[in-house]
This record gives C-alpha cells, structure tokens and sequence, in this order.
C-alpha cells in the first residue's frame, strides 16, 4: 500500500462530527472534483476508501444521494454522478453558487467561518484531489485542481489556519504544494491524520540517522586509510634507516618506538604509545616517529 493510499484510508475512518463539517467537506470535494457544473457533478477516485465515504457524506450534507455510483467492490476509477436538477440546484443554493450570476467558481468563506470547518472542507479537497508523496523518498503533497480562481483562494485560506503554500501550474490544473515535512506533517495532523504524520516524521528521523552514520563510517574510513598509509610510511623509512644505520645506533627511547612499529604496524599511534614502556602520551610518540622520518631521510 502506498503512503497516499494510507493517508486516505486513515482521513476516512472517521465520520464528520457536525453537519457544517460535513457540508465543508462536501465543499472541499466539489470545488476539486472532476466536473462541478451546472447540469452535472462527476466525482472520480482511485482511493476505495474515499468511495465508500462519499455517499454517507453526500447524505449528511445533503441529504441526496448520487445518481449514479459505482457497484460494490468496483476497482480502478470509480464514478460518482450526480445528474438530477433539483439535486443540483440544492447543492448549489446551499453554497450561495448562482449560474446565472457567473460561471466560475469561487470559495465561499461564509461557509467555512469555523477552523473546523476549514480543515474539513481540505480534507474534502485532499481526499478528491490531493497526493502526497513517500517520505522515504521524499517530501511533497500537493491539491490540484482546475478552477483558477478557487486555487488563489485556497492559498489566501491556507495561512489562515497556519500554513504558507507554494503555488504553480501542470498544463490547466493549478497546484498548491508543500515541501516541507513539518507543513506536511502539520498539514496531515489538521485534516485527519496524525498517525500518517507521525510516520513521515518517524520516516525523516531514520533517513537523518542513517545519514549520520554514513558520514560517520565515511570520515572513519578516511581516517582510517590516512592511518595505515602513515604507519606504512613509517615502517619503510625505519627499514630503510636500519639498513644503512642498524637500529642500535638510535638513541633508547627511538630504539624502542622504531621496534614497537616495525613490530605493530596496524596499531594506531594512541595504541602503540599504551604499550611503550612506560606508556608516553600520543603526541610524546608522534614527535619520536617524526624524529625517526627525519633520520631516515638524512
């Protein structure tokens, strides 16, 4: 099951708790369905929960239902109609939408006085026409939909109940979007979901960890080859001075490190000064290995 799918499904699961909420919902539905015109309503939708949300919605907040509506168990696109007149003209009296008056549709706002209508009529929207996409892969949910100016409205409705929406246009659609995975996550929360937004944070948290270890094991390995190039350096610069000098002509205390190393080669520079005798600190030892390159280089 994909996240959006999931989405969906949790955004269903729960009846509107107020008749305005269901008609905010409805709202939201209409506004970003596939055709709301004067002689028609055509609601289509891949998501099967949303399928069998809407009737029970459309007779909360209508008390109709559609004309015509797909046969139980029905996959791929399923198609809800409404074709009735005087179905119609319900609908559109309840959201003060005159035909005769102008043809496009706009956002009542006198039906969405209410924060709680307000997330109800974008769940509506989000369920009819939203997508979000795999946090694992990703951060971007978006509502399309075809009515220019119901998008500018949306993005004028969005700040008022806390978000900032980016805006832009795929072919004659209009898209608000987010990018960021708080807004979405916040987004989530508002219209229904907060268990998918808590899973789009969990999914964020694990890719910041992942990549911290990565970087992590990275740099080690970096360290790592820098380490064992500077003990092989070592080693050939120490034989290479034995073979000219012998190492008895060296001083104790580089008598001692140059035979540690040549004996340790893998060990790192805190680890071959724990096991000289006595112990020296780490940059006692580096300062001996730099007088022996020095030597060796003579």
């Amino acid at each position: 099951m994909s996240f959006g799918t999931q989405v969906k499904e949790e955004l269903c699961r729960g009846e509107p708790a107020r008749k305005c909420c269901a008609r905010a919902e409805a709202y939201g539905v209409l506004l970003f369905c596939h055709t709301f015109a004067p002689r028609e309503i055509k609601v289509v939708t891949g998501s099967a929960a949303f399928a069998g949300r809407l009737p029970e919605l459309f007779r909360r907040a209508f008390r109709l239902s559609f004309d015509q509506r797909p046969e139980p168990g029905e996959a791929g696109k399923r198609i809800f109609l409404i074709h009735d007149p005087d179905k119609l003209s319900a609908i559109r009296e309840i959201y003060g939408i005159d035909p005769a008056v102008s043809l496009a549709h706009h956002i009542n706002f006198a039906v969405l006085e209410e924060d709680h209508c307000r997330t109800a009529f974008l769940r509506g929207a989000f369920l009819t026409a939203g997508s979000v996409s795999d946090p694992a892969k990703g951060y971007h949910l978006e509502l399309v939909t075809s009515h220019y100016n119901v998008s500018r409205e949306l993005s004028a409705l969005l700040p008022e109940v806390g978000f900032s929406p980016k805006q832009t246009t795929r072919k004659s659609n209009y898209i608000t979007y987010f990018k960021s995975s708080e807004t979405i996550a916040d987004f989530l929360t508002a219209v229904g979901a907060p268990l998918s937004a808590m899973e789009l944070m969990n999914a964020k948290l694990e890719k910041h960890l992942r990549g911290s270890v990565n970087r992590r094991v990275n740099c080690d390995s970096a360290n790592l080859d820098k380490a064992v190039d500077a003990a092989l350096g070592q080693v050939e610069a120490i034989e290479r001075y034995a073979s000219v000098h012998g190492l008895d002509s060296l001083p104790d205390k580089l008598r001692e490190t140059a035979a540690l190393r040549m004996d340790h080669p893998e060990l790192t520079l805190s680890q071959l000064a724990a096991i000289c005798d006595p112990p020296v600190t780490k940059s006692c030892l580096n300062h001996r290995l730099r007088k022996l390159m020095e030597l060796a280089g003579r």
